[in-house]
């Protein structure tokens, strides 16, 4: 067979015609991919109560956090590819399925590599949901609606992982019960397999695919992946390259994870289509969208360290944080679709102005001090809350608007990849920073501090010296990420020009 026979064979059918069913079974595959971000996000927060109770230390259950992200992205290349191949309405219920059973099994659950192994499944079933909203909003939703749908899609980088902070608090301070960290899916997983069992179309597999794969790149990217995120997720807690094992992860994930690139190039019928990143706005888009992730990360995971390492807050004392920024979401997403529909909007200058809330937040937050309790962070909060939709919305229109609906699987499969990839990495280089930014800090304050007259014992200024070596760290991983949005914007502005779709006119009705 040719590679133009097996390209074309390998596309999936045409897609359906938009109405009111299939709206209803993407909004289905709307709550899956939510349910997927807040599962990852609110386990993790819920951490340290989980282990407490069922007797392990920090450094055993530090791996169910790797096992699980580790799962998630393996999913992403090759979720949307399952999807087209069995067909999407059959993969996406079986992959719920299996994230519902594992959800009311694993309280009951007390053996670590047991809970370890249920937890990478889950991970790998989640990290499906997310690559199959885009999929779906790219090839369902007419041209009319489609940025409308892509907007939702952002809403899991903007919603979900803001909201988690207050699901964490229900489940471990309201309800004062670990479990619900686990049952928070099962809702959400009902309902949406309800909604996509009805609305999302029956549609033949293509099971010609199995014989096109390129099955030796599925097993180098499964090996390479998993090792990549077991090494960074694990980086901070082993002190890097300093131990073996993480030398070994890393560097096997990363000699793995380029052959698997290098397969998936050349072999005609690929997960995900790479040669499509030779188009400006995909390749640059997202590689700022990777960077975008990374200062993303100011949001809420610093402002979180800062109260909960620094003041000793609890998770529901901090909720109000992720709160000011996800809550707006629900309506700043679809007037800024709108905003991006008018022609006389260049969506460039909507990154930019994005990008420059966001600076201005890490630049506000970088004035962090020990005395902040919450209320401080407002402010940057707000600017937070209007920046990310801006530049996540405004990047999704002028990166996708270059791909064809049938080619929105393969854009799928890469964006999520590196959104995944992105998340893991910035997580792990952020904990890096505020280490050596912490140690540079303490041993200056340690030169500066005159120990004489003091009436603190040696404990009490010990610990005063590292809280505040702290609070500077995190003042300056804010300015670091407050200079990369500033470095941003220069890509921004070379990425190609898209005017808004034009969208057609309904006729008159002449009775």
């Amino acid at each position: 067979m040719t590679e133009h026979a097996a390209a074309q064979s390998a596309s999936p059918p045409a897609a359906p015609t938009f109405g009111l069913r299939l709206a209803t079974g993407l909004l289905g595959v709307l709550l899956a991919a939510m349910m997927a971000g807040f599962n990852n996000r609110v386990v993790a927060l819920g951490l340290p109560d989980l282990y407490g109770q069922l007797g392990w230390d920090g450094d055993q259950a530090s791996w169910l956090g790797s096992a699980y992200s580790a799962g998630e992205l393996v999913a992403m290349p090759f979720a949307t590819w399952c999807a087209v191949t069995f067909s999407m309405r059959l993969f996406q219920l079986i992959m719920l399925t299996l994230v519902l059973l594992i959800a009311l099994l694993l309280p009951a659950v007390h053996s670590l590599p047991l809970m370890l192994a249920l937890r990478a499944v889950q991970g790998l079933c989640c990290g499906s949901q997310i690559p199959l909203l885009m999929m779906g909003a790219l090839r369902f939703l007419p041209l009319s609606i489609r940025l409308h749908g892509l907007a939702l899609y952002a809403m899991t980088a903007t919603f979900a992982p803001n909201m988690s902070l207050a699901l964490a608090a229900s489940w471990l301070d309201r309800l004062e019960d670990w479990r619900w960290l686990y049952w928070q899916t099962v809702p959400l997983s009902l309902l949406s397999m309800a909604l996509i069992a009805w609305g999302i179309p029956v549609m033949p597999p293509m099971l010609q695919r199995l014989r096109q794969a390129n099955w030796p790149g599925l097993l180098l990217g499964m090996a390479g992946l998993t090792l990549l995120a077991l090494g960074l997720d694990q980086a901070n807690r082993l002190d890097w390259f300093h131990s073996r094992a993480i030398r070994l992860m890393l560097f096997g994930g990363g000699v793995l994870t380029t052959a698997f690139l290098l397969s998936e190039w050349f072999h005609p019928a690929p997960f995900m289509k790479l040669q499509l990143l030779q188009r400006r706005n995909l390749g640059l888009g997202f590689t700022l969208f990777f960077c975008l992730l990374i200062v993303m990360l100011a949001g809420t995971t610093l402002p979180s360290m800062a109260l909960g390492q620094l003041q000793g807050f609890r998770v529901l004392q901090m909720e109000g944080i992720g709160m000011r920024i996800g809550l707006p979401q629900l309506l700043l997403g679809p007037l800024l679709a709108l905003l991006l529909y008018q022609r006389r909007i260049d969506a460039r200058h909507v990154f930019v102005v994005g990008l420059l809330c966001m600076a201005a937040a890490c630049c506000l937050g970088s004035g962090l001090t020990s005395a902040w309790m919450g209320n401080e962070f407002r402010l940057a909060q707000w600017l937070q809350a209007i920046g990310q939709p801006m530049a996540v919305i405004a990047l999704l229109f002028l990166a996708t608007s270059v791909v064809q609906p049938m080619e929105g699987a393969y854009v799928s499969g890469i964006v999520n990849t590196l959104r995944a990839f992105a998340t893991l990495f910035g997580s792990t280089v952020l904990g890096r920073l505020l280490t050596l930014r912490s140690d540079f800090h303490h041993e200056v304050l340690q030169d500066q501090f005159s120990w004489q007259g003091s009436s603190m014992s040696l404990t009490q200024l010990a610990g005063q010296l590292s809280a505040q070596a702290s609070t500077l760290a995190i003042a300056d991983v804010y300015l670091l990420l407050g200079m990369l949005a500033l470095l941003l914007i220069p890509g921004v502005l070379l990425m190609q020009y898209i005017p808004a779709p034009l969208i057609p006119s309904r006729p008159p009705n002449h009775g």
